[in-house]
């Protein structure tokens, strides 16, 4: 079997706070292929930034802090290279991340076609008039119509779908074929946001980009991702292909997560059905959803671990098989 394009070992992120350290990420294992599409999902607070701040070594020092764990990417441990080697071969040259707010990448006083350009010419070392060509056809890429136009417009002229194309240009054009998206499409309108997941899922099919989506939203995941992880406090706590993760959730919270999306406009959701109101804290070492799980058992304050279904479907919880779902 191919060796694995992203793999995450036992990673652990702490932070420090007035109470002291804090564990606020604590992935064991995460493998993702080349040219796959990887997606996370999770409430907010539950630590996707942070894992993809992790993956860029990007986590503010203090507060936060990498106390263990290895991120190899395509065999080489990222965590050992220095912030000027990461900033030379790593950072927006092998890997590239989209942000949820294009504003926050975007510099307002200068021109997409400046941006693009000045990206072009310091990831690939060629002269500004072949830049601009190669900004054009990145703005040609990601669907963009007069491309030409596009490049003489400021980022307040944009909207905000056509924004986030341009980012993702941005990202194409340093030559990266990884990408971290980080809830892309949350600010968008819901017709934006299938544009832009249909504009990835074509990138990623046409050139071999691997990718990984984060959202907190499980109907993005679907319609883009092959395989898909469910992150809660900090813990993967289900993964596996995306049909089987949220076609066939095995995991309470999984389950729980699933059904607080409405149905309709009539439909009322009653979380109480899925989820208890927290009286006590989860055991140190044992299930972490064991304060707010309906079914929940003396057994799950016992140490958890990602128990095998089949091949491609992994649950952190013992219970599974008691079809507790």
């Amino acid at each position: 079997m191919n060796e694995p394009y992203l793999h995450i070992k036992n990673l652990k992120v702490n932070f420090k706070t007035f109470e002291g350290s804090k564990n606020v990420l604590n992935i064991d294992e995460l493998k993702i292929f080349k040219g796959e599409a990887y997606g996370i999902i999770g409430e907010s607070g539950t630590g996707k930034t942070i894992l993809a701040l992790s993956i860029l070594k990007l986590i503010e020092s203090p507060p936060g802090e990498i106390i263990s764990g290895e991120i190899l990417l395509e065999g080489e441990d990222l965590l050992k290279l220095s912030s000027k080697s990461l900033q030379k071969k790593v950072r927006g040259r092998k890997i590239s991340m989209i942000f949820q707010d294009p504003m926050s990448t975007l510099n307002p006083v200068f021109t997409v076609g400046s941006q693009l350009e000045n990206v072009i010419i310091e990831t690939q070392g060629i002269n500004r008039k072949k830049a601009y060509e190669k900004s054009v056809e990145m703005i040609k890429t990601v669907k963009l119509s007069d491309a030409e136009r596009v490049m003489d417009k400021y980022p307040h002229e944009l909207s905000g779908g056509q924004r986030q194309r341009v980012i993702i240009a941005l990202a194409l054009s340093c030559g990266a074929d990884f990408i971290i998206a980080d809830e892309p499409t949350r600010n968008l309108d819901v017709t934006i946001q299938a544009g832009i997941l249909k504009l990835m899922k074509e990138i990623q099919k046409e050139m071999n980009v691997t990718i990984l989506f984060i959202a907190n939203n499980p109907g993005l995941i679907s319609s883009i991702c092959d395989k898909a992880g469910i992150l809660y406090r900090g813990q993967i706590i289900e993964k596996g292909t995306t049909r089987e993760v949220l076609k066939s959730p095995k995991h309470p919270y999984t389950f729980a997560l699933l059904n607080a999306v409405p149905r309709s406009k009539e439909d009322r959701v009653d979380l109480n059905k899925f989820i208890m109101k927290e009286t006590e804290e989860s055991p140190a070492d044992g299930c972490i959803f064991f304060s707010k799980c309906l079914k929940r058992k003396e057994s799950c304050k016992k140490p958890q671990s990602l128990l095998k279904i089949n091949d491609n479907h992994y649950v952190r919880c013992h219970l599974w098989e008691e079809d507790i779902v």
